[in-house]
C-alpha cells in the first residue's frame, strides 16, 4: 500500500467515478452511497476533482460540442488502485478493532 489514507469524500468521489459522471451527478451519487450522511458542497467537490486530476486518479473525458453537456470524469487505473488500497486499510482497521473489542488479541 503506497497511497495515503483517503478522506471519506475522496473515497466516495472515486467510487462514484467507476462510471462517467459530471459534478452534480457525483454530488448526488456520494449522497446516495452514504445514505445522505455525506453531502458535498461544490467548492469541496471541485477542489477534490482538481487534486484527483493532478494525481492522475481521475481523467476528464472529452467534451462534445454541445454546450449543454457538462464535463464528465472517470476513474483511472491509478485511482482504482487507491480505492483498492483504502479498502485493504479499512478492512485491517475493522478486523483489528473487532478482534480487540471481542478480546481475541
Amino acid at each position: 500500500m503506497s497511497n495515503p489514507a483517503l478522506t471519506e469524500a475522496v473515497f466516495y468521489i472515486l467510487l462514484s467515478l467507476m462510471q462517467p459522471l459530471h459534478g452534480y451527478g457525483i454530488m448526488q451519487n456520494v449522497e446516495a452511497l452514504s445514505n445522505g450522511r455525506v453531502k458535498l458542497a461544490a467548492g469541496t467537490l471541485y477542489g477534490a476533482i482538481s487534486t484527483l486530476l493532478e494525481k492522475g486518479w481521475i481523467t476528464a473525458l472529452a467534451e462534445t460540442g454541445d454546450s449543454r453537456n457538462k464535463k464528465e470524469y472517470l476513474i483511472t487505473e491509478l485511482g482504482k488502485q487507491a480505492v483498492t488500497d483504502e479498502i485493504a486499510r479499512l478492512s485491517e482497521l475493522l478486523n483489528n478493532g473487532k478482534n480487540i473489542m471481542e478480546g481475541t488479541k
